[in-house]
């Protein structure tokens, strides 16, 4: 999955014109033009087309937090010169400040049925023994589940039918380039509903904040 096809789907749904996605940039730290977004917007076959590097994504990620969050102590963290999947899950949980709970609802939302260890193994540092990958479908269903729920809200403009269509023509393009085995239903748990333990996941968001990043490798500059 490219960040490319993550920026349209965020753009997609929340409704970001031109001024919006610049703006968030902006945030992370990064000063871009309007020709860059429009060529980091357009599709993988246009002959116009640039790819978004990871770095240039971290700025976009890192300024959705802030634009979400607000900026931790007032700063504004590096943008890592690598990114994968799982930091992108991990940075999109923090902007919306997701728990555990409402990913996996997101997840069901696309019809993709994910056990809270599961999902636990996603966020855990590479070296742990129960480190998991975060698979292309999942983030892609991930992103749609975040469509569906937030399309429809009075913050978000709403996407025109064009919009819609075409999110879910590329939707069904990605599926189609790569088939990810969805969990056994049997395994998943049940429902996060403890207050204090809703809370503290909620807190333990603003506290990774900045913090707990991976060191990856530069390589994508």
């Amino acid at each position: 999955m490219t960040n490319n096809y993550i920026l349209r789907r965020l753009r997609y749904t929340f409704g970001f014109n031109d001024s919006k996605m610049i703006e968030l940039f902006a945030k992370g730290d990064l000063a871009v033009t309007r020709e860059q977004v429009s060529t980091w917007l357009k599709k993988d076959e246009d002959p116009d087309y640039v790819r978004c590097t990871d770095q240039q994504m971290a700025h976009f990620l890192n300024g959705l937090i802030i634009e979400k969050r607000g900026a931790q102590d007032g700063k504004i963290p590096k943008a890592e010169y690598s990114l994968n999947n799982n930091i992108i899950l991990r940075k999109l949980k923090i902007a919306f400040n997701l728990i555990d709970q409402d990913i996996i609802d997101l997840l069901k939302q696309a019809d993709f049925l994910l056990s809270k260890s599961e999902l636990s193994a996603l966020f855990r540092k590479p070296d742990h023994r129960h480190f998991r990958e975060c698979q292309d479908q999942l983030l892609r269903n991930f992103l749609q589940g975040l469509q569906m729920r937030y399309t429809n809200q009075s913050t978000a403009q709403p996407q025109s039918k064009f919009q819609a269509l075409k999110a879910q023509s590329e939707n069904r393009k990605e599926e189609q380039k790569k088939s990810v085995k969805k969990p056994n239903k049997a395994n998943t748990e049940k429902r996060f509903t403890n207050p204090k333990q809703v809370n503290k996941q909620r807190a333990d968001n603003s506290s990774i904040w900045g913090s707990g990043k991976s060191k990856d490798k530069k390589g994508d500059q």
